[in-house]
């Protein structure tokens, strides 16, 4: 059965093979992961759609192919085995009967090749000398030097090392990288199938510094010596630069997506940032008193970010212009909060998973989310519509202390929420008689990033103001009723 590239949501048109789980001839059973995937949506495992024996892989890893694409094939029956067992990948179109080496070119004093030089012709008799004597006697006839052997026809550069490829089989993209980067493919050792170079070999050699050029070098420019002179001495190759400690690092589907994503936001919203300090005294308390026993309960830690997207979904209801986005004049906005929680895929990348409805939902149900989602994120097994849809955006870089973050909007949204440290500093409250005193609270930033084309800067304002107060004042034990 042949297992061809899935279509991974409405709008994925391509995607890029990352990894493959199984080797040719290992059994694979019905949806048991089979091969990773990159796409401008998500990153994710493709489980196989049958059970067998992998037969064949067709796309090697780091080849990008269209929806519909054939990239193995899965037989019922096990694969002839080799050897020790293992099952022989296809053999690769035979390469091309190799040069020999120029080594009598290269020995010759003369670079350009003649088809088979003349002996130095035998000296004309001279004329009967003048009876003037001559200061010296002339010398006998000097002894005629044997035939240099013929000389053979320098071998031509093969084509193929200024091209793409010495033979073996690879694709248009490494062939288009290889010759791009003037590559030797002699200098790179193949981790594809039956020796095949993948995108991925050329990336990695450019990174370590190991791949020869392919360029050949020019023939020299020095006089041909004579035949009677010793053969110059090839001057000494150039040392190769030291490590300068630069080091080449070819961006991800992923991070090259992201890239593309926030250029565009950026030229796309007029962005304005807004920011207030919240007291988180009265939700770090409830933390503490439930810390235990929610762990013990969900099996996960009970963290700020539950609390704020509560806060956020109760809040903004009453500014439903910020959960909206632009359409070229007009301002779309929807109806359901559709929470998207940016989520770091160990520093390779960021995806922003969606919770729907989120605006019905209270704080125990948004924690099972966020975790669930981050979770399957950072493993992979996100579905592309689980990442798309999103009305409004949150993005929590406090775990790691960060004091205030001004985040780029996630297009076409119109806000997006930046959930800072939070810590215990000293602020000034006021005590139960009326007098001012110094406290020591667990207090943070909420950054708010909008796109001033939906909205002023006293609406931005007031919706941050209306979350602080629901996380100062809000009941929340309550919550763990």
């Amino acid at each position: 059965m042949d297992v061809s590239m899935p279509q991974l949501g409405e709008t994925v048109t391509e995607g890029t093979i990352t990894r493959w789980l199984k080797q040719v001839g290992d059994r694979v059973e019905v949806d048991e992961p089979l091969f990773e995937v990159s796409t401008d949506k998500v990153d994710s495992e493709v489980p196989s759609p049958t059970a067998g024996y992998l037969a064949e892989i067709r796309i090697p890893e780091g080849e990008t192919v269209g929806v519909g694409t054939v990239l193995a094939v899965v037989s019922d029956d096990a694969p002839a085995t080799s050897g020790g067992g293992g099952v022989a990948a296809p053999a690769p179109e035979a390469a091309p009967e190799p040069a020999p080496e120029p080594e009598a070119v290269a020995t010759t004093p003369t670079p350009t090749p003649t088809p088979t030089p003349s002996p130095e012709p035998t000296p004309t008799p001279s004329p009967e000398p003048s009876p003037t004597p001559t200061p010296s006697p002339e010398p006998g006839p000097a002894p005629q030097p044997p035939s240099p052997p013929p000389v053979p026809e320098p071998v031509p550069a093969d084509e193929s090392a200024s091209g793409p490829s010495d033979g073996r089989l690879t694709s248009p993209v490494v062939r288009r990288l290889m010759a791009e980067r003037g590559i030797d493919p002699a200098s790179i050792t193949g981790t594809g199938e039956g020796g095949r170079i993948t995108r991925k070999d050329v990336l990695d050699a450019v990174a370590a510094g190991t791949a020869s050029s392919a360029t050949p070098a020019a023939p020299p420019s020095a006089p041909p010596a004579t035949a009677s002179a010793p053969p110059a001495k090839a001057p000494a190759p150039a040392p190769a630069p030291g490590p300068t400690g630069d080091h080449v690092v070819p961006f991800s589907n992923i991070r090259r997506r992201t890239a593309e994503h926030m250029v565009r936001s950026k030229s796309t919203s007029a962005h304005v940032y807004t920011s207030v300090e919240v007291d988180f005294e009265r939700v770090a308390r409830v933390r503490a008193a439930h810390r235990d026993e929610w762990r013990e309960r969900e099996g996960f830690s009970l963290t700020f970010l539950p609390f704020i997207s509560r806060a956020v979904a109760d809040t903004i209801d009453d500014y439903p212009h910020v959960n909206a986005s632009v359409d070229v004049d007009t301002l779309v906005v929807h109806g359901d909060l559709h929470l998207a929680v940016a989520v770091d895929l160990n520093f390779e990348g960021l995806l922003a998973p969606v919770i729907r409805n989120a605006d019905g939902k209270r704080l125990r149900q948004l924690s099972r989310d966020i975790h669930d989602l981050a979770t399957r994120a950072r493993a992979k097994q996100l579905g592309p519509d689980e990442v798309v849809g999103g009305t409004f955006t949150i993005t929590n870089p406090g775990p790691y202390g960060t004091f205030m973050t001004l985040p780029i909007i996630n297009q076409p949204q119109v806000a997006m929420l930046s959930t800072d440290g939070i810590a215990k500093r000293p602020v000034v409250i006021e005590g139960p008689d009326g007098d001012d005193a110094i406290a020591i609270r667990h207090t943070g930033i909420l950054a708010l990033t909008w796109d001033h084309r939906a909205f002023d800067g006293a609406y931005a304002a007031a919706f941050l103001n209306a979350i602080r107060t629901d996380l100062e004042t809000r009941d929340w034990e309550a919550e763990f009723d």
